[in-house]
């Protein structure tokens, strides 16, 4: 029987997923991400804006790698971008096996995900509402 993936963020203590963070300016940090993805070569990228949905976070993005190789790749290019354009605490989680790698940058998460795990969770239909799909 195959196992399904765990989740990346169930190493997160509790204290560690409450903490506060501060805010960031979440419309530059997802131009930042989506075109760190779109340069990295992601694929069906897929921006969605949670704001009032959500009290986790204001957007999400959703993207697929081709292999759990370039899930990592994807992950440390866009974590680094975004450090580099001011965004502190950037956190990650899912890299050692890089089937579903997670990226918080507080009020922005992105998750990234081998094709195949991404649709055995299918995590973008929960928030379908707000989609908005990108060319990738």
């Amino acid at each position: 029987m195959k196992r399904a993936p765990v989740a990346p963020t169930a190493g997160l203590s509790p204290r560690d997923a409450a903490r506060p963070r501060p805010g960031i300016d979440v419309d530059a940090a997802t131009r930042v991400a989506l075109a760190s993805l779109e340069d990295d070569k992601a694929e069906e990228i897929l921006a969605i804006d949670i704001r009032g949905r959500s009290s986790f976070a204001d957007m999400l993005i959703v993207a697929s790698g081709r292999s759990a190789r370039h899930v990592s790749a994807v992950a440390d290019h866009v974590m680094r971008k975004l450090k580099d354009s001011g965004v502190k605490d950037v956190r990650i989680e899912g890299l050692p096996q890089a089937d579903w790698v997670l990226v918080d940058a507080g009020d922005l998460v992105i998750h990234l995900f081998r094709p195949e795990v991404r649709a055995f969770y299918n995590i973008e239909k929960i928030w379908a509402g707000g989609s908005t799909p990108l060319a990738s």
